[in-house]
């Protein structure tokens, strides 16, 4: 039976703002944000664990296999969404030595925030014979209708190794990475976009079945179109101040092992609504859905909306499309680009560095770039989880960091 063994708090840190308590100064970060206790019940390979923590970035190194980057997704799973491996909730329950529970697990968190604490957690119960079980979400001990109010306590965002296609797979991809960024400082972005993939869905269907009836295919539109707008306009706001802080990093730290990123997004509706009135281009999208509707029809899917905008990126310093650089290239574009989104989110989030999941990241990373890693980590503030095989890639952040080793769901302290 997996399970994590008790770990001691790790309290004594030196520079890089971090004090004896293990509590970042006001000049690393105003008001910090960071898990203080994380516990796990039959989470994938943990039946029980209980982590406290401090302020400080957490390392966890051990084998492949031995539930690290677990650790990483139960902390992803406090905000909204699926979490940083989006896989069905029932997929979560422990299993152990072959032999499945009832299907229930449950991530909880005590979460420092600011100078308050907030406790928040989210599960699956077990469900009777004949209903489908549904995931839990509460905070403070209250159950909530959704998991949306967890963006209104907590800031993830993640690098993991899955995510090194970014600019080679498919364009979904690369929307999924501006969306989540999106709704980091806009907590009705996430609304809008179901509303529209809702009412897209539903004229999909009506299509397919042969429907045409204009009143009900126009309130389908309607929907689509002042949404979809919606959606574009907070598309290019967004890639203008990630554009804006990129540029601020780029003139501060000329040199830096990370380069800066030159982006563009590929689609018709936010090109337009930066050239024109949104009324304007709300109506003429609903035209144009109208005018494409036995099209779409014959294609089996809208051809025309956000849904097909592509984010398109360029090695800046290169001036070359970043799916033509090199894999190491493209790791360091990546770093770049997440440190930028992280600075972004604490700047548009009362100076509240998110929480950095990042899974192995020393691995593809020489010695001079991990060390610049670990320098604007720190600089940040951020609470960053960080896993790797190696403890070694890790040593240079000495004091600074909360170190633990991960042995087949055992979790122990190093000190």
């Amino acid at each position: 039976m997996a399970s994590c063994s008790p770990c001691n708090t790790v309290s004594e840190a030196s520079g890089s703002g971090i004090d004896a308590a293990g509590t970042l100064s006001a000049a690393a970060c105003d008001t910090p944000m960071w898990v203080k206790r994380l516990a796990l019940t039959n989470f994938r390979n943990y039946r029980q664990c209980s982590l406290d923590l401090d302020a400080r970035p957490v390392v966890l190194t051990g084998n492949n296999g031995a539930g690290k980057t677990n650790l990483l997704e139960a902390v992803s799973l406090l905000a909204p969404g699926r979490g940083l491996r989006r896989a069905p909730f029932n997929e979560l329950a422990c299993i152990s030595d072959g032999h499945e529970g009832d299907g229930s697990w449950a991530v909880a968190a005590a979460l420092h925030r600011g100078n308050d604490s907030v406790n928040i957690g989210t599960g699956l119960i077990a469900a009777a014979p004949g209903e489908r079980a549904g995931r839990i979400v509460r905070i403070d001990g209250e159950q909530q209708s959704g998991s949306g109010r967890l963006a209104e306590f907590i800031e993830v965002i993640w690098l993991t190794p899955a995510m090194d296609g970014l600019f080679t797979g498919p364009a979904s991809e690369r929307r999924r990475f501006l969306d989540r960024l999106i709704i980091s400082f806009d907590k009705a972005y996430r609304t809008r976009l179901g509303h529209f993939e809702r009412a897209m869905r539903q004229r999909n269907r009506a299509l397919e079945q042969g429907l045409r009836d204009d009143a009900r295919l126009r309130g389908l539109e309607l929907l689509m179109a002042e949404t979809g707008v919606a959606i574009a306009a907070a598309r290019a706001e967004a890639l203008s101040q990630l554009g804006a802080t990129i540029a601020a990093r780029r003139a501060r730290v000329p040199d830096s092992p990370f380069p800066w990123a030159d982006m563009i997004l590929d689609g018709r509706l936010e090109l337009q609504i930066t050239q024109r009135p949104a009324v304007d281009v709300e109506d003429e999208f609903l035209t144009a859905l109208k005018n494409g509707r036995e099209h779409d029809r014959a294609a089996g899917r809208c051809l025309a909306g956000p849904h097909r905008t592509d984010l398109i990126l360029h090695h800046g310093p290169k001036s070359m499309p970043a799916k033509l650089c090199s894999t190491g290239e493209q790791k360091a574009l990546l770093v770049g680009l997440v440190l930028s989104q992280a600075e972004l989110v604490k700047h548009r989030c009362d100076a509240m560095a998110p929480i950095l999941l990042l899974d192995e990241i020393a691995a593809h990373l020489d010695e001079h770039r991990r060390a610049a890693l670990f320098d604007e980590i720190l600089s940040l503030g951020s609470q960053a989880w960080m896993t790797g095989t190696d403890a070694m890639a890790f040593q240079s952040l000495g004091t600074n960091a909360q170190v633990f080793t991960v042995d087949e769901g055992h979790v122990t302290s190093c000190l």
